[in-house]
């Protein structure tokens, strides 16, 4: 099977999309499969593009085994027209790349941002392929519970392009319970066409190790509890909640990785506040990222209070699971069932400081808890999430 892979979001780059994608990738590869990939010159988080990707329109390279066709985008983060430019102006240029592509039989979109729909339907149309279109969030909903978008022109017109790409999609993926229920009960999407392919981990790359003792003295961790929060410093997350816990468990040390719109304001509301316990760590590749679990007597995996987060399942969780690294889930709904069901961590209501600091303290000081649920995580990453089986699973549903 031929399969084109159509997203804005890819490695270099780090994040979920481009962790699942890259995995994607890697497995259908591993069975026999020829895959294509066409994405975007990296630039996610940072808003700027990456060094050896500038000043190109178009460039061909392999990744990991995988051909990559990539062409410009305007490089732009946060919200706004800045943002809004950033996705029309990847939908444009990906046209220049489909058509350096081979025949594909199945070309999967990546979905936000929802307008790739237009471009991955006509180049399936082109090749008679199958059109997959994967929803990793369900936009416009998504940006107008968190306020980016409000009701009008504009938020009717994505709901008539997203009713127009689920039409469209021969198959509409989840990647979550709860997007696969929303997608059926209340967009309407026909059983027949939903599949699920969930978040997962690569359980090899990931996995228990002894703590990096000179990344313990890089951070300045002085013997104290260790706990970090690894991925986008954005708004879902509610990372000042995090941030007003650690200010009120400065017994141990709070280890913030990765970028975002809010990180800035986080610095700053750290140094404002003489929040000595925090450190702010800029993005590491993936394969460093182990030796950051390694210190973690939990990880962190904070969201808001919203209606739409009920269905949602982080991807932050199943590295610290493979890891063996319990997870502390401040929040509501499906990520909170994965965590508590497994007793892999702790879960504590949204939005509360308070709460957060009293589940760090209780890890902090219990070793013989942290162990057992140390070791539950790990069960659950092999068990459930590892990219192999996800992959075998989701395959076996594809219509042929």
């Amino acid at each position: 099977m031929r399969v084109l892979i159509l997203t804005q979001y890819y490695p270099p780059e780090i994040g979920a999309p481009q962790t699942r994608l890259a995995a994607l990738a890697r497995e259908l590869s591993a069975r026999g499969h020829q895959v294509e990939v066409v994405t975007a010159m990296p630039n996610h988080l940072t808003g700027t593009t990456f060094s050896g990707y500038r000043r190109r329109w178009y460039m061909r390279e392999r990744v990991a085994g995988t051909t990559v066709h990539r062409s410009w985008v305007y490089p732009a983060t946060g919200t706004g027209v800045r943002r809004m430019l950033n996705y029309l102006s990847f939908c444009v240029s990906a046209l220049y790349s489909l058509l350096r592509v081979e025949r594909a039989d199945v070309v999967f979109v990546e979905s936000p941002p929802l307008f790739l729909g237009v471009p991955g339907w006509l180049v399936a149309k082109l090749h008679r392929a199958r059109f997959v279109f994967n929803v990793a969030d369900l936009w416009p909903d998504a940006v107008r519970e968190l306020g980016v978008l409000k009701d009008g022109f504009l938020f009717r017109a994505a709901r008539g392009l997203e009713e127009w790409t689920y039409r469209r999609a021969t198959v509409v993926n989840a990647v979550t319970e709860g997007i696969s229920h929303d997608l059926r009960v209340r967009k309407g999407v026909p059983e027949s066409k939903l599949r699920f392919l969930p978040n997962g981990v690569d359980c090899v790359a990931f996995a228990p190790r002894r703590g990096s003792a000179q990344l313990a003295e890089r951070l300045r961790i002085d013997g104290r509890p260790v706990f970090l929060y690894a991925g986008t410093h954005g708004i879902a997350q509610g990372l000042h909640n995090v941030l007003s816990a650690a200010e009120q468990c400065p017994e141990a040390v709070m280890v913030f990785v990765g970028d975002g719109v809010e990180k800035a304001a986080l610095v700053r509301a750290a140094r404002e506040r003489g929040i000595g316990n925090v450190r702010f760590v800029d993005p590491v590749p993936l394969d460093e990222m182990p030796e950051y679990f390694s210190l973690a007597c939990a990880s962190i995996v904070p969201l808001l209070r919203r209606d739409l987060h009920q269905g949602a399942r982080p991807s932050k969780l199943f590295p610290s699971f493979a890891c063996g690294v319990p997870v502390i889930y401040s929040g509501e709904g499906e990520g909170a069932r994965i965590v508590s069901e497994a007793g892999a961590g702790l879960v504590v209501p949204p939005e509360d400081p308070g709460a957060i600091a009293g589940a760090m303290r209780a890890l902090g000081g219990d070793a013989a808890l942290r162990a057992q649920m140390s070791e539950r995580a790990r069960a659950l990453a092999i068990d459930r999430f590892a990219w192999p089986a996800i992959v075998e699973r989701w395959l076996g549903t594809l219509p042929q």
